[in-house]
């Protein structure tokens, strides 16, 4: 977890849209400061929503 990665790099992991994503993010009040969300972002995410699935990476 080095680099920033989009919204909807981040909703393929979870295998959701973006928008499914979003709506994620909003019952867990979790903000995005930026349009591509930094590591430190990506850890709040992955701790509040649990890791993604690993069949997911490609």
């Amino acid at each position: 977890m080095n680099k920033v990665k989009s919204r909807q790099q981040i909703a393929e992991e979870y295998g959701v849209c973006r928008k499914t994503l979003y709506n994620w993010l909003k019952q867990e009040n979790i903000k995005l400061k930026h349009r591509l969300v930094s590591p430190k972002e990506q850890k709040e995410i992955y701790d509040r929503l649990g890791m993604p699935n690993e069949l997911n990476y490609v």
